[in-house]
């Protein structure tokens, strides 16, 4: 049976999705991907983000501001676990709004913003969760039996009435 799935995902390019460290699934609404968080997977990481969320009728500022929610919660996460992290990264696209989540091994750590303040020149970090105050308000951590998952809304604008 996995010589068969292996034999029908080297057929088809566009399903040859699973790599060392790189596994991705996806989904009516968006995509579910379990990588290792390299800065190759990063980058393809993001790509993905903007093509699911563009693929969806979206607009591309939207696709923009999902891509980096997606790439600064797992920069935290790297941050935080190293370099290599186990992180899961979910895209759901609806009607009314997309919503990206990022899992990582680290239970007890919840993000915390930094005393500094975002237009800091010196600071070299600590703008990540200011980004998201503003991009998507209101993103939620919640523990997990194997660590936290992280989930940001960013609405979909409203189609402009005649």
């Amino acid at each position: 049976m996995i010589e068969e799935q292996n034999e029908s995902r080297s057929a088809t390019p566009e399903l040859d999705l699973a790599t060392l460290g790189f596994y991705l699934q996806p989904q009516p609404d968006g995509f579910v991907l379990h990588m290792s968080a390299s800065r190759e997977h990063v980058q393809a990481m993001r790509s993905h983000v903007f093509k699911a969320v563009t693929g969806a009728g979206v607009d591309e500022d939207t696709a923009d501001s999902a891509r980096l929610v997606a790439s600064e919660l797992v920069g935290n996460a790297v941050r935080l676990c190293g370099p290599w992290a186990p992180v899961v990264v979910r895209v759901v696209n609806d009607a009314e709004e997309v919503k990206v989540q990022v899992h990582d091994p680290e239970p007890s750590v919840v993000p915390r913003r930094s005393r500094q303040l975002p237009d800091n020149v010196t600071a070299e970090t600590g703008r990540g969760l200011w980004i998201l105050d503003a991009i998507a308000p209101g993103w939620s951590v919640e523990p997990s039996p194997i660590g936290k998952q992280i989930s940001c809304i960013l609405p979909r604008p409203r189609p402009e009435a005649n």
